[in-house]
C-alpha cells in the first residue's frame, strides 16, 4: 500500500496537485490519497483523474505524526510537522514509512509526500 498524502492552499488548482505528486514520485503503485477532511473536496478532482480513492483524515489523525520536514504554522495548526506527511502515514497505517521528505508544487500551492506500509 502506497498513500499519497496531500496538504495545499484552498486556491490550489488541480494542475498544482498533479504537480505535487510528479515530483514527490508520481502515481506508480500509489493506491490512495490522503488529506485533512476539510480539504478532501479540493483533492477530489485528482482522485477522480486518477481513479484512486480519497482518504479524508480527521485532525487528530495527524496530530503527534513524526515527519521529516517541519512547518511552524503546521505544527501550531496541527500538531505535526507536515499536513503531506503526516496524512501520507496516518492513511497508511501503522508500520508506515515516509518514502521521501515532502515537495511542493512549482506553484508553491500544494505539497505531496509518499508513504508506504508493507503487509506481512
Amino acid at each position: 500500500m502506497i498513500v499519497a498524502g496531500f496538504g495545499f492552499r484552498s486556491e490550489t488548482t488541480l494542475a498544482a496537485l498533479q504537480d505535487a505528486l510528479a515530483l514527490a514520485g508520481g502515481s506508480k503503485g500509489v493506491t490512495h490519497l490522503a488529506t485533512l477532511a476539510a480539504k478532501a473536496p479540493g483533492l477530489a478532482p485528482l482522485g477522480q483523474a486518477l481513479g484512486l480513492p480519497v482518504v479524508a483524515l480527521p485532525p487528530e489523525a495527524l496530530h503527534g505524526q513524526p515527519t521529516l520536514t517541519r512547518s511552524d504554522r503546521v505544527e501550531a495548526l496541527h500538531g505535526t510537522g507536515s499536513v503531506a506527511e503526516a496524512a501520507a502515514l496516518a492513511a497508511a497505517g501503522p508500520g508506515a514509512r515516509l518514502l521521501a521528505p515532502r515537495v511542493a508544487s512549482q506553484d508553491g500551492t500544494a505539497t505531496a509526500a509518499l508513504a508506504e506500509r508493507i503487509t506481512p
